[in-house]
């Protein structure tokens, strides 16, 4: 892949994890990167190994267990604080990637993070789609 294009996916890349909470689309993705819709998606996924939306919502997904974590809002806010608009949809793509409900993994005694740093629990708590770890553990 050309560097220039890698230049133009981080880009698109860098504003999904600023404005994760925005409502963001892969054609005002596509016009960040300079590319078009369908030639942005192929190229990120070529890029990340994943396409845009399962990025961001890995993102969304990510923020979201930090405030569930906290305990201070409902599974509801939580959702739309992430950006999300449709609580069944944020539910199943949460349990997909966590492996537990968003209610239960808010109602989990989460104590045990705050003495690890930040930067350390958002690599270990990275949300990891059903079977793409076990690869990676094999090797």
């Amino acid at each position: 892949m050309d560097t220039r294009d890698l230049v133009r996916l981080r880009r698109a890349r860098d504003l999904m994890d600023r404005h994760y909470a925005r409502p963001l689309d892969v054609a005002a993705l596509a016009r960040v990167a300079l590319m078009s819709p369908g030639h942005f998606s192929r190229s990120f996924r070529a890029a990340y190994g994943e396409t845009p939306y399962g990025y961001l919502m890995t993102r969304r997904i990510e923020r979201a267990k930090a405030l569930l974590r906290r305990g201070d809002l409902t599974v509801t806010e939580v959702c739309f604080e992430v950006g999300c608009s449709s609580l069944g949809s944020f539910s199943s793509r949460f349990t997909e990637l966590v492996g537990e409900s968003p209610s239960v993994y808010r109602a989990r005694h989460h104590n045990v993070d705050a003495a690890i740093p930040a930067c350390f629990v958002k690599i270990f708590s990275r949300p990891i789609r059903n079977g793409e770890g076990t690869a990676a553990a094999d090797t």
